[in-house]
Formats: structure tokens, sequence, C-alpha cells
């Protein structure tokens, strides 16, 4: 008869590995803005305060978006004031 491995309530066994939680930061923000801008990609950036602005993304660093709009003012936009940059849906040309 062979032995059966003791388990002790509360400790994990080591071949019993749970799947890891996904990272807090994946380091892909950069990419994605630079390519934004290199496409001139419309987008919808929305604010915390609720405020919503469309145009492209122009420059970006660390801390900020500058955003071109038509027909408006560019605006920098610091990055703690943004809930969510969205890209807009390709237009069709008729």
């Amino acid at each position: 008869m062979v032995p059966m491995p003791f388990r002790v309530p509360g400790v994990s066994h080591p071949s019993k590995k749970g799947k890891a939680p996904p990272p807090e930061e994946t380091f892909e923000e950069a990419a994605y803005l630079k390519s934004l801008g290199e496409k001139q990609k419309p987008v919808t950036i929305k604010l915390l305060d609720g405020e919503v602005v469309k145009g492209w993304i122009e420059y970006y660093d660390k801390n900020m978006v500058r955003v071109t709009r038509e027909g408006a003012p560019n605006l920098f936009i610091f990055k703690h004031q943004i809930m969510y940059i969205a890209e807009e849906a390709a237009r069709r040309k008729p």
C-alpha cells in the first residue's frame, strides 16, 4: 500500500498552483498612444468630471496628452484626469 500525502488545512500544496492574478500594469500604454498618434486615429476621451473631448492624439508624455481638434482649440489633458480613451469607429467614405 502506497502512503498518501498528508494535507494540512489552510496550507496550499506546492503542486497545485492557482492562476496568478493579471498584472496591474502591462506597460503597453506608450505603444498604444504612439499608434493612435501616428495614424491620427479619431478618439473620444472621457474625463473624470464627465466631460467628453473628441479629436486625435498629437503628442503624449508621462503625464499628459495633447489632443488636436477640428474647429476647436487644441488641449493638453493630464492623464490623471482621464477616465478612458476610446477609438472612434472608422467612418465610411461614400
